[in-house]
């Protein structure tokens, strides 16, 4: 057998799972609301075209709008200031959209206090029990904030999210070998992160670093602290800053 042929066959036997990392796409999808003087993002909303009528008697279809941003997305580097000169969604390599990754774990700090920050030794520990972060791959950070994506109101929770620190966010864009990261809250960054030195530290010391976000995922209790394989599929949109997208996590069973 080929190695596609045994992925094939793994993938039908149960052997390797497929988890769905991506949270529902609807008009009750949680957006990020900016102060008022700032432009705002649009909802996600369907606008029926047809719907086996006389509009259409054999189709049904829909016009959607929405923001580049919204739901579980995709940050290209080009969304923030200090990645200005870098790629658009449509840039990133294809090879980058498949990916090792690895969960690390506080959900019972951030259940605990939801300014929870995840710091350099935090990641640290979690390689002196686990290894080195992946080469390439992504930083899956879990907190247990999906709980909370049914519920715009709880999961915004007044501006008090979890997120990671000014110095680990630096430390992952410029010393870690990673290519990005990925957590279950509306963006990168911590609710409190405006005021940050710099503000939004992931958006800006990441992207800025030619590397990638991945917002608002869900199931990350599912997947191993090391092994999986991640499949982000953004839409290659020409300019776009990013995509909403389908992330999917491959792991053997």
């Amino acid at each position: 057998m080929t190695v596609l042929q045994e992925f094939v066959a793994a993938l039908s036997s149960g052997r390797i799972q497929v988890v769905d990392l991506t949270a529902p796409l609807s008009d009750q999808t949680p957006i990020l609301g900016l102060p008022e003087q700032f432009g705002q993002t649009w909802p996600f909303q369907l606008s029926e075209i047809s719907r086996y009528d006389d509009r259409g008697p054999a189709w049904y279809w829909n016009n959607f709008s929405t923001g580049e941003h919204t739901g579980t997305h995709f940050d290209a580097p080009v969304h923030w200031v200090t990645g200005q000169q870098g790629a658009d969604v449509s840039q990133v390599p294809v090879s980058q959209l498949i990916a090792p990754a690895v969960v690390i774990d506080h959900s019972a700090d951030a259940a605990d206090n939801p300014d929870f920050l995840l710091e350099v030794a935090h990641v640290k520990a979690w390689e002196a029990e686990h290894g080195a972060l992946p080469a390439g791959g992504w930083l899956l950070y879990r907190t247990g904030w999906d709980a909370h994506g049914d519920d715009p109101e709880r999961y915004a929770n007044a501006g008090r999210t979890p997120g990671i620190s000014v110095d680990c966010a630096r430390w992952l864009a410029e010393e870690s070998p990673i290519q990005g990261v990925g957590v279950e809250t509306v963006g990168t960054d911590a609710g409190a992160a405006h005021s940050f030195d710099p503000p939004f530290p992931c958006h800006s010391f990441l992207l800025g670093k030619d590397k990638y976000g991945l917002t608002q995922l869900r199931n990350l209790a599912q997947l191993p602290a090391t092994g999986a394989v991640v499949i982000a599929g953004p839409l290659p949109i020409v300019s776009g800053s990013g995509s909403p997208c389908r992330v999917l996590a491959l792991v053997e069973r």
